[in-house]
């Protein structure tokens, strides 16, 4: 099936993917009045008296705006806001299916670090959390960090943050199925942009403790002079190549380019090694290949591969937990809760299953619980 022909149909006929509905009737001149004028006087009021009531309310109680500058789409780089639209519209359609929530798509006409917190800014008084996404590194880190400094509601990079979430779950999951203790192995990380750094920095809060990060130009080392601080955060003392990386590592985390690795690669690494090949559409290396090299878990970004490290396990029902929870920060203790619920998942792990499926039930129910948890024990 042609895909790509079927969503430009689909949209040509729809004029996009969604929309918006009324919660009352609104069908006879009292409904009216009761909606809007002069009914309408008394919420604003209230709220005029206490902002707070804002979330109670209005749509700002269940609404996200899911924020792009367009400078990092999908694996199509930096093709613009408008460009940017169909992706942040099909955000928007997974919010609501999967966790109820009512989201936006925002694509802005600036990739400049100021202009973009100052445009959030002046918007987030109409929602009740921030989705950042498709922007590209490390401005994204600092985006991220100044809102979250500057906004009394949550601010959520998912590109970062999703991605770093489900990949936890699935290798807490992969570590029961190979006898692995995550205080004891190595990972090797494929990728020094927004979701490589999250993924150490959250795997590292876990309780992992040996990584090598690699980027196009090998390993991440102290004696390199063109790293960014956030590269900086992981550099070892070792230079070296993405292969001398590899050597008797036990994980392989990839979030870079494809084709970039062939069996022999992988030979390099200990025996049953556990291999996430993320990059999408084409992985670093197949499942075919790592099934030859003797690999024991492989995971990748693809529907029709096991295994599938997919956003849409994480996002909705995440903002899902933080609004019925009413909670105004992130933390990572949530982030690490929501990856081990979304393990959870699979009672019994098997190689080919780490991971639930999207559309398995109860899946957004137990990130947002997990959420929930951290809110009502205070950490």
């Amino acid at each position: 099936m042609d895909y790509g022909r079927q969503s430009i149909e689909l949209r040509e006929a729809g004029g996009g993917q969604i929309g918006t509905l009324l919660k009352q009737q609104l069908n006879t001149k009292e409904d009216l009045s009761v909606l809007y004028t002069p009914g309408i006087a008394a919420p604003s009021l209230a709220i005029a008296g206490d902002r707070s009531l804002a979330r109670k309310l209005t749509i700002k109680r269940n609404s996200v705006a899911v924020v792009s500058d367009g400078s990092a789409v999908l694996g199509l780089g930096n093709v613009g806001p408008e460009a940017a639209l169909p992706v942040m519209e099909g955000k928007a359609m997974l919010f609501k299916r999967f966790a109820d929530i009512d989201a936006y798509p925002i694509v802005l006409a600036t990739q400049s670090i100021d202009e973009i917190v100052q445009t959030v800014v002046n918007i987030a008084p109409g929602f009740g959390g921030i989705n950042l996404e498709d922007i590209s590194a490390p401005r994204c880190f600092e985006i991220e960090r100044r809102l979250g400094e500057l906004l009394d509601i949550p601010v959520f990079h998912d590109d970062q943050h999703g991605t770093a979430i489900c990949t936890l779950g699935a290798l807490a999951n992969a570590l029961k199925i190979t006898g692995r203790s995550k205080e004891d192995i190595r990972v090797v990380l494929s990728g020094a942009g927004a979701a490589g750094i999250a993924i150490a920095r959250l795997l590292r809060d876990w309780g992992v403790r040996d990584f090598i990060l690699t980027d196009s130009k090998g390993i991440c080392s102290v004696d390199r002079t063109d790293l960014n601080p956030y590269k900086m955060e992981f550099a070892v003392e070792k230079g070296g190549t993405l292969n001398d990386a590899l050597e008797n590592a036990d994980v392989f985390i990839g979030v870079s380019q494809p084709d970039l690795l062939g069996r022999d690669d992988i030979r390099r690494m200990k025996a049953d090694p556990i291999v996430f090949a993320m990059s999408n559409p084409v992985p670093e290396i197949s499942p075919e290949e790592c099934a030859a090299a003797g690999v024991a878990v492989y995971a990748s970004g693809r529907s029709d591969y096991p295994n599938q490290i997919n956003n849409v396990l994480v996002f909705p029902g995440f903002f899902r937990g933080l609004f019925d929870a009413g909670a105004f920060r992130i933390t990572g203790e949530m982030k690490i809760r929501a990856g081990l619920a979304l393990a959870a998942m699979v009672e019994s792990p098997t190689p080919e299953r780490v991971i639930p499926g999207p559309f398995e039930p109860g899946v957004a129910d137990a990130v947002a619980q997990a959420v929930k948890s951290v809110v009502t024990a205070g950490v």
